[in-house]
């Protein structure tokens, strides 16, 4: 189960160049790419140039994906993933602990050993198979059957493969939060591809805003159909959905990107978006796509058994209409 790489959220903030601005108010501004997506940072940092920054998070860019990129064939998980090594990094063991935490609270329906199941509908850039021997595939899914022990990762079937991609871009989003308070900063947006950490105010003193986009099939506007804005003053947030990465199949039938550990198919429901605030982008990251793979029932029962749970669900309702819940946590953060 993965989540995509979309702009499902964007930051409403001051629009700059690629170098930014300064600001009179002395917050400095950085766009560009990373880890293939859309890069935006507003910072107040301290005595640096945007150049510096941007060089800086340019090496915290590379060294994320030679760590967990399933798309670089000379990345750590990849070698991991055929073999090749059984040695972890920090990034890699974290990842896997935060990810056996939320798939305590899943059941099930988080697990990052679903790479060959990814791989098989035609996800993570590998070409989908017409017809996919799911249970063939489900033989060697499932996070009982991996482990990492004094710095090894052990597996129990040589073809257990990980995924990282429904963790490891919030856990970057984390990383890159650490960089710019490292460089001074106090007040600050991150933003890596609609992933968000934030902290403090923006440059007019007001926490910073957010936008929630509306989910309907195939929306790539990247900001222009907004369904809801949220107030952020500290901590991450995170969205998930199927309506970018998913495709119809011969019998045009919607395969989605989100898996269904237990089943190996996509997780298909009338839940079509989830947004989670956390203290951490990670683990916002994970929860969004763990809530959107329960489908929309389970989630809803599941996050009303979670009082300090922030979250924002849209889901469909009668012929063009959404439907929302908000969680009684997230209901301050939500703009009206």
């Amino acid at each position: 189960m993965v989540k995509k790489p979309i702009r499902a959220l964007f930051a409403v903030v001051c629009a700059a160049a690629f170098w930014g601005c300064g600001g009179k108010s002395g917050y400095t501004t950085v766009d560009g790419v990373m880890l293939g997506t859309t890069l935006h940072v507003v910072a107040d940092v301290q005595g640096t140039t945007s150049q510096e920054l941007y060089a800086a998070i340019m090496e915290l860019d590379r060294q994320a994906k030679a760590s967990m990129s399933i798309y670089d064939p000379a990345s750590l998980l990849s070698r991991l993933n055929r073999n090749e090594t059984d040695t972890v990094d920090r990034h890699i063991a974290f990842n896997l602990r935060l990810a056996d935490s939320i798939g305590v609270l899943s059941g099930g329906r988080y697990d990052v050993t679903v790479a060959p199941l990814v791989e098989a509908w035609g996800f993570a850039g590998k070409e989908a198979r017409r017809h996919p021997n799911v249970d063939s595939l489900l033989e060697f899914v499932g996070r009982d059957k991996v482990r990492i022990e004094q710095g090894r990762l052990i597996k129990d079937d040589p073809r257990v493969r990980l995924d990282f991609n429904s963790i490891a871009k919030g856990y970057t989003v984390d990383l890159l939060a650490a960089l710019v308070e490292s460089f001074g900063a106090r007040n600050y947006i991150v933003d890596i591809g609609g992933e968000v950490r934030c902290r403090g105010v923006n440059r007019q003193g007001d926490p910073w805003r957010i936008g929630i986009e509306t989910p309907f099939d195939g929306n790539m506007s990247d900001g222009e159909y907004v369904q809801k804005r949220i107030r952020l003053s500290d901590g991450g947030l995170a969205t998930s959905g199927n309506y970018r990465r998913f495709y119809l199949d011969d019998e045009g039938n919607k395969i989605a990107h989100t898996i269904d550990p237990r089943t190996g198919r996509s997780a298909l429901s009338r839940l079509l978006s989830v947004t989670v605030a956390a203290p951490t982008c990670a683990e916002a990251d994970a929860l969004g796509t763990m809530f959107l793979a329960m489908g929309a029932d389970d989630a809803l029962a599941a996050v009303k058994t979670m009082p300090a749970m922030k979250v924002y669900f849209i889901l469909a309702g009668e012929g063009d209409a959404y439907e929302e819940y908000v969680s009684p946590a997230m209901e301050a953060m939500i703009m009206q």
